[in-house]
């Protein structure tokens, strides 16, 4: 029986949209001048003659980036049907490059893709625990969505297709009271206590003529689909929003149900205020080819091939011209809760095109005010690809990257930054826009404080090609410098105010979080160096300290003004994984100058994993106890066999900032894990511990396959365990 892999710790394929996959898969795009983009330049950088080739027309980076509305839906197709055509053509022109010598076979076959402080303990007893976690929010009053939700007493877990709800106080009454059953794949949800409402999110598939192919936006993943008998996998291209009422916990009623073309990327709450965040590939006519079929001898006939390719372009285009706007932007609809469907018609002048490419596709925000559930929800979109997503109480910011059509040397790596306003709640306002230089690593590499963005950058500079010996290209990685840089909203523009001096060159930012006046960046190449930043002065953000010890941190955690509570990885001092462990640190900046470790633990073998490293919201920190809870996975491969060699549980620790970290013990899953065949197991269902909640001296571990309770003192002996239902077996391992 073969391992699940290190990749099905993470829910699906939209989960390695916080995260881990999705940072390391960043550095190897072509764009940003990695391996693959190298083999692209090398391949389409020179014809045959050593003339360079630029078939498409790349355009200079804006360093005065905003968003311009439409005046109209006449305008919006132009320009969609234009991108669409760059984009078309850059994919096709790459293949021109593609011409092999004959091996007697009658000609090659094209590549298949495109080139491209604790508190006395209280008794678990009365109406609602002291105090309880939640979600583990970036910012204080700015509620993110997560597959689970609390409320001190409620439960609620998305796992498979269903809505599991719970009755979690007393904690020795644990019980599940319901299931609902929600369409498509549930992918996060957003819990307001206050009005009973939950409101989800989930992918569905849905027949709608064209295809995403061709595009990278956020819409085609795969979903579970459960009609019939068992479920199986389709492609997701709509995003679902379910509002349930769940003031009765034995009887939750859907209220509204909303049908977007997309994919989702994100969500946050303020008080009513619901903010969802989705991204959606233009749908290409249905015909249209953006590879060269197979053809014998076609890749050994330089000018066959180039005349097949200029007829294909042509073609294309004029199927991308003809194609209607309603086929490039399906409308959604509304269902209500007495089942009338309504359609969402949208604005064309509510979407925006950056002055600076940022490639074809659709990125959205879509408002819900919970207050006034009878009205539409209210949408603004930008065309282009989607980027890291924050938001302050007042501002939600969405980051997206310069786009290049063809590689050519002396590229850069550029974001623009797009401000909107959060003051109306069922609108989001566009604000202003701005350009910094470089990429950003994830949501907690941007802040908003008095005004201010500060945000946290990792740029890198264009390798230089020589050639060697034998004539061949020879192109080095890109030399990369770290940066914190400061805006100012004025006029409708983000204003740079100031930047730091440039910071470990070579390396790369691996986390970053800023608190009030101060900031901290975590990078890594084969040393972790803490920067401490000093951010009073905004138009002069400086460095002030700086820490260099083994390993890295990827989710930096504040305690208070003075100390931080770090998680990542220990790697040895040069870098590779020779005693690689997952690494817990506790830091002391109170003289921001001199940061100190004042206390680090190590856990796990070199085959370790914890979700908590790439997904914040699985990192729980109580600090009405000082304790720390992480799920944990690790493999011991001298095993008799893999369910006794592997293990998933959650361990718990005692953080004080002057004695260190103890660990108090660990919940186990294994009887629930091991009760399923591994069939059940996949990428989409996997009842690995991958959350938890604190209430009081009870310690709450979730996965998919259910819902564990446990007193603190007595870990190992769970007081009540609630399971869940797994999907139906699918795939190879379906009997």
């Amino acid at each position: 029986m073969s391992r699940p892999p290190l990749a099905w710790h993470r829910r699906g394929p939209g989960a390695a949209s916080g995260a881990e996959v999705k940072r390391e898969g960043r550095m190897r795009q072509w764009k940003r001048w990695s391996w693959a983009g190298v083999v692209a330049v090398v391949a389409a950088g020179c014809d045959e003659g050593g003339t360079k080739l630029s078939p498409v027309d790349n355009e200079p980076v804006q360093q005065e980036a905003r968003l311009e509305s439409f005046p109209g839906c006449e305008a919006l197709e132009r320009h969609i049907e234009d991108t669409a055509t760059k984009q078309m053509r850059a994919s096709l022109e790459a293949y021109k490059q593609y011409v092999y010598a004959d091996d007697g076979r009658g000609g090659e076959s094209p590549p298949t893709t495109g080139a491209p402080m604790p508190q006395e303990d209280n008794a678990g007893g009365g109406e609602r625990p002291t105090d309880y976690t939640g979600t583990n929010n970036q910012v204080a009053g700015v509620h993110e969505a997560d597959f689970v939700q609390n409320d001190g007493t409620r439960i609620f877990v998305l796992s498979g297709p269903r809505l599991y709800i719970h009755r979690s106080w007393p904690a020795e009454q644990l019980t599940r009271t319901a299931a609902l059953e929600v369409e498509g794949w549930p992918r996060e949800m957003l819990l307001d206590a206050e009005r009973n409402r939950l409101v989800i999110t989930s992918a569905v598939a849905e027949d709608r003529p064209g295809t995403t192919a061709g595009g990278r936006g956020g819409a085609d993943v795969p979903v579970m689909d459960c009609a019939g008998l068992g479920c199986g996998y389709a492609s997701g291209n709509t995003v679902k929003v379910t509002v349930v009422d769940v003031a009765d916990l034995e009887a939750p009623r859907v209220l509204e149900q909303i049908y977007l073309p997309g994919g989702y990327l994100s969500a946050r709450r303020v008080d009513s205020a619901v903010r969802l965040v989705f991204s959606d590939g233009f749908r290409w006519p249905a015909d249209v080819r953006l590879y060269p079929e197979y053809s014998p001898g076609l890749f050994n006939d330089r000018d066959r091939l180039v005349a097949y390719i200029d007829g294909l372009i042509q073609q294309n285009e004029q199927r991308i011209r003809a194609q209607a706007l309603e086929y490039w932007l399906p409308k959604g609809r509304r269902v209500t809760a007495e089942g009338e469907v309504k359609p969402l018609s949208y604005d064309c002048t509510s979407f925006y095109r950056a002055n600076g490419p940022t490639g074809l596709g659709l990125v959205s925000v879509l408002s819900l005010n919970l207050d006034a559930s009878d009205s539409s929800p209210g949408r603004t979109s930008v065309v282009g690809q989607p980027g890291e997503v924050y938001a302050s109480q007042d501002s939600l910011y969405v980051a997206s990257r310069h786009w290049w059509w063809w590689p050519e040397a002396g590229q850069t790596t550029h974001t623009y930054l797009h401000k909107f306003d959060l003051s109306d709640p069922g609108q989001a306002a566009y604000v202003g826009s701005g350009t910094v230089e470089g990429f950003i690593i994830n949501q907690f590499a941007m802040d908003e404080h008095d005004g201010v963005l500060r945000v946290a950058t990792t740029v890198e500079v264009p390798p230089q090609a020589h050639p060697d010996n034998e004539g061949d290209t020879v192109w080095t990685p890109p030399e990369t410098v770290n940066r914190v840089v400061t805006f100012r909203e004025e006029g409708g523009h983000l204003k740079a105010l100031g930047r730091s001096e440039d910071l470990a060159r070579g390396e790369r930012i691996f986390s970053a979080r800023f608190m009030g006046t101060r900031g901290y960046v975590v990078t890594f190449r084969q040393v972790d160096p803490l920067f401490t930043f000093d951010l009073s002065d905004p138009a002069n953000p400086r460095k002030v300290g700086e820490l260099k010890i083994p390993g890295f941190s990827t989710y930096i955690h504040p305690l208070g003004d003075t100390h931080l509570l770090t998680f990542g990885e220990h790697r040895a001092e040069d870098g590779t994984w020779e005693g690689r462990a997952l690494k817990l640190s506790l830091f002391d900046v109170s003289d921001l100058a001199n940061p100190r470790e004042t206390f680090t633990h190590q856990l796990g073998s070199m085959s370790s994993h914890s979700e908590a490293l790439h997904e914040h919201k699985a990192f729980t920190y109580f600090p009405a106890k000082g304790l720390l809870a992480l799920p944990f996975t690790d493999w011991d491969y001298t095993a008799y066999d893999y369910w006794s060699g592997f293990r998933s549980e959650l361990r718990v620790f005692r953080v004080d900032t002057a004695t260190g970290f103890s660990p108090v013990g660990t919940v186990s899953m294994r009887d629930m894990y091991q009760a399923f065949n591994f069939r059940n197991w996949s990428w989409y269902w996997q009842p690995t511990v991958r959350r938890s909640i604190m209430a009081d001296d009870y310690v709450y571990t979730i996965s998919d396959a259910g819902v564990r309770v446990s007193h603190v003192d007595s870990l190992q002996t769970p007081l009540v365990t609630a399971p869940f239902l797994p999907p139906a077996p699918s795939g190879p391992w379906a009997p």
